[in-house]
This record gives structure tokens, sequence and C-alpha cells, in this order.
């Protein structure tokens, strides 16, 4: 089940945000974030929108969306997406993926922009491409990653107008 997410969800989506923050191989956010420095950066405001993926009595994942770019740019979505290690591998990214694409569609937009995916993050590249996201580009050397150093961030976009 997916729903809105809420400020009470917060403290337990920050469990697995602060966990896959500290390693280091998916998102460029801020290290060592209390509860409070992070709620901005992953809570939307509208008219963005926080949702939440419930397992059980469980958040098991977590997107965030709006529009990638303010004014004119304001017709290209954006989303980030967070799923709870233990749970990986059990299609909650998929699912969510999912409903970002359905959301931006019922909302208007003419596309989905994903500024920053990290090229060596696999699985994501992959469900991305499945979900009917390209490539657009790569910024090379724009990652410090933990294992593999230096790597680039995929650009990658869906048209859906």
């Amino acid at each position: 089940m997916i729903r809105t997410g809420t400020d009470d969800d917060w403290p337990e989506i920050f469990a697995f945000y602060s966990a896959i923050m500290a390693e280091g191989r998916t998102y460029a956010f801020p290290e060592g974030q209390t509860l409070d420095e992070a709620r901005p950066w992953w809570m939307e405001q509208p008219p963005g929108r926080t949702v939440v993926a419930i397992e059980g009595q469980q958040i098991s994942g977590s997107a965030k969306m709006g529009a990638n770019r303010p004014g004119r740019g304001g017709h290209v979505a954006t989303a980030s997406f967070l799923v709870d290690p233990p749970h990986q591998g059990k299609g909650i990214g998929r699912a969510l993926g999912e409903h970002v694409v359905e959301w931006a569609r019922k909302e208007g937009y003419r596309g989905i922009q994903f500024n920053a995916v990290v090229e060596v993050n696999r699985p994501a590249v992959h469900l991305w491409k499945s979900l009917g996201f390209e490539v657009i580009g790569t910024v090379p050397e724009a990652f410090d990653h933990p294992d593999d150093g230096m790597v680039g961030l995929h650009v990658m976009h869906l048209k859906l107008a």
C-alpha cells in the first residue's frame, strides 16, 4: 500500500533515510544530518508530495516528488526514492516508481527528469529503464562513491506527453 506521508511518519522514514545516506552510495545529500535537519530534504511541501510504502504495519519505503524546476520549467516532474535496506528486492521501489509516474501523469506533467542517478547503482538504473526512462546524459566523475571512486551521475528522462 502506498499513501501520502505525514509528519508522524518522518521518524520512521528517517531511520532508513539516515542509514542510506551514511552508506554514501546513492545520494549526494549532506551526511550526518539530525532528524530535524533532514526533514526538509525529504518531506516535500505542497504542491510537492511525499509518500510511504507500507508493508504490514511498517514503512518499508518512501518517495518524494514535485516539479523539477519552478516557473517555465514547472511542467517537468522529478522524484527521489528510498527503500529500507532489509526490504530491498521485494518490488517496493518499482511500486513507488509506478506510483510517481501515474501521479505525474494525473498532475499534467509532460515528463519526469531524474537529475542525479549514480551510474553504478545498477538496480536503480535497471528499474528506471524498465519503466521507460532513458539516460539522456551522464555528468562524468560527479559523485564520489565509497567503493568505486569518482563515478558519473546519469540524467534520466521519461516523456509523458
